[in-house]
């Protein structure tokens, strides 16, 4: 149960921040449109230039939404199968993250499963997850990614 809170309250914020920035490019693209209507050289540049930003944020929040909504639909087949990576068992730190040594120690565990079948989506989900917890985001991302492709081709 409280595996779920956490994920709706990180869910709920990923919401909050998506709607705030919405509510900020629009203001910006406002903005933009009101200097490019000017018709003042600067002002057009200027314009043209802060539209960019706009529409370049709502293409990231957008890919960031389908990431992880992509994501979710992951977990909650692994889930449904009841073979989500279970991490319970690793020893966690007073701030609850886990602790380094065993995170390493599931990070190559799982790393040598995914070497035994580089194909499996499920593989590369359990290496995102080991990646997250080692601290390594970027690659985790880049792994959680992988899994997503692979499960597509896989249905």
């Amino acid at each position: 149960m409280a595996e779920r809170r956490r994920w709706l309250n990180a869910r709920g914020a990923a919401f909050l921040i998506a709607a705030a920035l919405l509510v900020y490019l629009v203001v910006m693209g406002g903005r933009a449109i009101t200097m490019i209507s000017s018709g003042q050289p600067v002002f057009l540049a200027l314009g043209l230039a802060i539209l960019v930003f706009p529409v370049l944020g709502a293409v990231l929040v957008a890919d960031q939404l389908r990431f992880g909504a992509s994501t979710e639909r992951l977990a909650r087949r692994l889930h449904d199968a009841d073979e989500l990576p279970d991490v319970s068992h690793l020893p966690t730190r007073p701030s609850g993250r886990v602790e380094r040594e065993a995170a390493d120690a599931w990070f190559d565990e799982k790393q040598a499963e995914l070497e035994a079948a580089p194909q499996d989506w499920r593989r590369w989900f359990a290496l995102a997850q080991a990646y997250d917890l080692a601290g390594d985001r970027n690659r985790g991302r880049k792994a959680m990614r992988r899994a997503i492709d692979l499960e597509r081709t896989d249905r």
